[in-house]
């Protein structure tokens, strides 16, 4: 038997095992912090009347007949 083919193939497969406890200890590292980012509760639904509209400045209509997609955002 070759010690060295042995002893190499442990090494790699101790690297290859170091390499995914990493990976799956920064991983969930990354989701627990992610989470305790988000605000907390409660969540509630925002009713609206649907007969209020906005003022909101007209969306563009195009000379050819093309169609249009208007995006309006709020910012605070």
């Amino acid at each position: 038997m070759d010690m060295t083919g042995e002893r190499r193939r442990r090494v790699w497969r101790r690297v290859v095992i170091v390499w995914a406890l990493v990976v799956a200890v920064a991983g969930g590292l990354t989701l627990w912090m992610q989470d305790s980012t988000r605000p907390r509760g409660p969540y509630v639904w925002e009713q609206t009347n649907p007969e209020e509209t906005p003022d909101l400045p007209p969306c563009p209509t195009p000379e050819h007949g093309g169609a249009v997609l208007c995006v309006y955002a709020e910012s605070d």
